[in-house]
C-alpha cells in the first residue's frame, strides 16, 4: 500500500509543482506539463512488453528492483539542474510504475484466499487514491515551503522503506507457482469486454476532467478558492467510492464494475445538463469523483478473475489500455473545446462512458467463452 501510494504521488506531483519547476528550470509551463503527459504515455506503451520481459523472474526480485528504480529516479529528479535530466528521471519512474501495477496485484492477492481478494485490491486502490487526496496536496504544500525538490526526496525515502520491507518480508517464489498467477474464472470474451469498457470509461472521464477547473469557473461560477476546495471534495469522493466498492466487490464483481461506470456517466452528463447550477454541479462532481477510482479498481479485480492467461500480463494490459484511454480522452477534450464551450467536453466524455456501459451490457448478453486454466507446469 505504501508503494502504491508513493508511485501514484510521484506520477501526479508535478501537477501541483508546475509553476515552481517552470521557474526553477526556466522552461515554459507546457514543457513541465509534458512531465505528466509523457509519464502516462510511457506507462501505456511499456506495461505489456515489460511484463513479458520479466514474466519468469521471482516477484520479490522484480518488486525490489522497481522500487530501487523509483528511489534512484526520484533522487536524480531532485538533483536535476536541467529539464532534460528531469524528463529522463520521470520516464524511468514511469517505466517502473508501468510494471509495478502488473506485478503488485497478483503478489498481494496471492497472500490471501480467493474469497477476499477483492478487498485486497480495494485496499491497494485506497492507497493509490490517497495519493490524490493526501500525497499530492501535501507534496505541493511542502514544495512551496521549501522548494520543489524536497517532496521528491521524500518520495525517494518512502520508496526506500517499501523496498526494504518487501526485500526482507516477501516470500520468494516463481511467478507461475503463485496462487494468483492465473485467473479464477478464465474467460477470453469477458477479458476483452472489460478491457474495452475500461478504456472507453477512462477516455470519457478525462475528456472532461482535464478541463474541470475551467468548467467549475466558467460554467458553474465558482471562485478560484472554492474550486480548490471542490478538488479536495472530488478526491474525498474518489477515496470514499473505492472504500465502499471494496466492501462489495468480492460478492458482486460484475455489478460493482457496471455500477461504477454507470455512476460516472450520470455524473458527467449531469454536469453537462445542470452544471450551471452550483448545487447541482457539486452533486454531480461528487458522483463523478466517487466513480473514477472504483472504475479502475473493479477492472483490475476483473482481470484477476477472467484473465485468459497469466494475471500479470492481463493487469499490464489493463493498466496500459487505461492510460491510453486517459491520453486519448485528454486529446479528445482538446479537440472538442475549440469547437464548443467547455460543457461540450463533458457531453463528449459522458457519451463515451455511456458507450462503456453498452459494451458491458453487450458482454452480459453474449455467452462467455471460457478458456481452460493453463497448467503452471
Amino acid at each position: 500500500m505504501l508503494a502504491a501510494f508513493t508511485f501514484n504521488t510521484a506520477e501526479n506531483l508535478p501537477i501541483g509543482l508546475l509553476e515552481l519547476i517552470s521557474e526553477s528550470l526556466r522552461v515554459p509551463l507546457s514543457a513541465v506539463g509534458l512531465l505528466v503527459t509523457g509519464y502516462g504515455v510511457t506507462v501505456a506503451v511499456a506495461s505489456v512488453p515489460l511484463a513479458h520481459v520479466v514474466r519468469a523472474a521471482p516477484r520479490r526480485h522484480v518488486l525490489t528492483g522497481l522500487l530501487a528504480a523509483l528511489v534512484v529516479s526520484s533522487l536524480v529528479a531532485a538533483l536535476a539542474t536541467s529539464y532534460g535530466l528531469l524528463l529522463v528521471a520521470r520516464l524511468l519512474t514511469a517505466l517502473a510504475q508501468a510494471l509495478f501495477w502488473a506485478v503488485m496485484g497478483p503478489v498481494a492477492v496471492g497472500l490471501f484466499t480467493p474469497e477476499v481478494r477483492g478487498r485486497v485490491v480495494g485496499a491497494l486502490s485506497v492507497a493509490g487514491s490517497l495519493a490524490l487526496v493526501l500525497g499530492v496536496p501535501a507534496g505541493t504544500w511542502l514544495g512551496r515551503q521549501s522548494g520543489w525538490q524536497v517532496p521528491v526526496v521524500v518520495l525517494a525515502a518512502l520508496g526506500l522503506v517499501s523496498l526494504v520491507t518487501i526485500a526482507v518480508l516477501l516470500p520468494t517464489s516463481h511467478p507461475e507457482e503463485e496462487p494468483a498467477a492465473y485467473g479464477t474464472s478464465p474467460d477470453a470474451r469477458r477479458f476483452g469486454t472489460v478491457l474495452a469498457a475500461g478504456t472507453l470509461s477512462a477516455a470519457g472521464a478525462f475528456a472532461g476532467y482535464t478541463y474541470i477547473v475551467k468548467f467549475l469557473g466558467d460554467v458553474s461560477g465558482f471562485s478560484p478558492n472554492t474550486v480548490s476546495v471542490l478538488f479536495v471534495a472530488f478526491g474525498v469522493a474518489c477515496l470514499t467510492g473505492v472504500s465502499i466498492t471494496g466492501a462489495f466487490v468480492d460478492r458482486f464483481p460484475r455489478a460493482a464494475l457496471a455500477t461504477a461506470v454507470a455512476t460516472q456517466a450520470v455524473g458527467m452528463l449531469g454536469l453537462y445538463a445542470a452544471g450551471t447550477d452550483p448545487a447541482a454541479a457539486v452533486l454531480f462532481l461528487v458522483l463523478m469523483g466517487g466513480a473514477l477510482g472504483p472504475v479502475f479498481m473493479t477492472t483490475q479485480n476483473e482481470m484477476l478473475r477472467c484473465a485468459p492467461g497469466r494475471t500479470d500480463i492481463a493487469l499490464a494490459a489493463n493498466s496500459g489500455s487505461y492510460n491510453a484511454g486517459i491520453a486519448a480522452g485528454a486529446g479528445l477534450g482538446g479537440l472538442v473545446l475549440p469547437l464548443v464551450d467547455v460543457r461540450g467536453t463533458f457531453l463528449a466524455g459522458g457519451l463515451m462512458t455511456v458507450g462503456a456501459c453498452a459494451v458491458l451490457l453487450g458482454g452480459r448478453l453474449l455467452p462467455g467463452r471460457g478458456v481452460q486454466k493453463p497448467c503452471p507446469h
